[in-house]
């Protein structure tokens, strides 16, 4: 089977080209190549702006992967513009084109953030979207433009993952785990804004595993699948990175408590995707961190800003240029 990745070099798409390639899948990856090339020499990788993709382009692939798009919420209100164009209109152009190129398969990374605030309900894929900021706005959008075009011959997976965390050869330090992470080992205090809110959380390596599943679906499958390891409070987060850093450094670390707002707060019921997919997790918060400081010789500067997305976005996308990230 012949794969399209579109904004495949990016955080996941570096976990999951490579998951894909062993088990066989042919994969192409279109992309900017923001975040540079941590892919394995097997994948074949254009440079190339996603909007520029043609029909004729397209043909002769079985399915489309889109991870392109702007990844989180600083992106997009730092540019809201832009997150539209890449995270709406994106999608929803290269799911027509890959439709008309005879594609028989669009799975798009969503994400929950669709859910937006919700308080102490536990929503699946039927219930309400609420969040009412760009980012979230904007992913809903590029699912709702891919679904329009599903038919028979036109299969679309939307996966609403999770925050995904854990090592990735295109390393991040902006995702709450990581993040966490990097405070513990380079500070020795892991600051928690707001310890009850809500988060499900995902391993990157179960995020690459739900892809895969996505792929591996029956060609009748469609639909939203929420995609997660389990819902966790911040300050319940940070307790187990706290654990796990301590004993894997043998450091104390401290926590450091506050009460700031925040606009985010979600659970999630993904039954769905174990019914549907066959998709279960494997791994926890635990694991994740395992991942990250098995790699710890390797980060360097943690300020470099190469591991937060909003300052590569910052640097490399003056106001009249296309912004493309994954």
């Amino acid at each position: 089977m012949r794969l399209m990745l579109a904004g495949g070099a990016g955080y996941i798409g570096s976990v999951l080209v490579p998951l894909l390639l062993e088990h066989g899948y042919e994969v192409d990856v279109h992309d900017l190549l923001w975040f540079g090339n941590h892919l394995p020499p097997e994948a074949k990788v254009f440079q190339r702006d996603l909007f520029s993709l043609k029909r004729e382009d397209l043909e002769g692939y079985d399915q489309l992967i889109f991870l392109g798009g702007l990844s989180n919420d600083p992106m997009a209100e730092y540019s809201p513009e832009r997150n539209f164009i890449q995270n709406s209109a994106l999608p929803s152009y290269l799911a027509y084109t890959a439709k008309k190129a005879g594609v028989g398969r669009f799975i798009y990374a969503s994400s929950c953030s669709v859910y937006g605030y919700t308080v102490e309900k536990l929503y699946d894929e039927d219930s309400p979207v609420t969040c009412g900021y760009p980012y979230g706005i904007s992913k809903l959008q590029g699912e709702r433009g891919a679904f329009q075009l599903r038919d028979e011959t036109f299969s679309v997976i939307a996966l609403r993952q999770g925050t995904v965390s854990g090592w990735s050869p295109r390393m991040r330090f902006d995702l709450i785990v990581n993040t966490m992470y990097k405070a513990a080992v380079s500070e020795g205090t892991i600051t928690v804004n707001n310890p009850s809110i809500w988060r499900p959380i995902l391993d990157i390596r179960d995020a690459g595993m739900a892809f895969l599943r996505a792929v591996q679906a029956n060609e009748g499958i469609s639909g939203v699948f929420n995609v997660a390891d389990g819902n966790f409070t911040v300050g319940y987060v940070a307790d187990l990175v706290k654990d796990e850093v301590e004993a894997l450094t043998g450091r104390r670390v401290k926590l450091n408590i506050l009460n700031k707002q925040d606009f985010r707060n979600y659970k999630v019921d993904c039954a769905r995707a174990g019914q549907v997919l066959g998709f279960v997790p494997r791994r926890g918060v635990a694991d994740i961190v395992k991942s990250v400081h098995a790699h710890a010789g390797e980060y360097g500067d943690f300020s470099d800003p190469g591991y937060y997305n909003i300052e590569v976005f910052k640097r490399l996308a003056p106001p009249e240029s296309a912004a493309e990230a994954s």
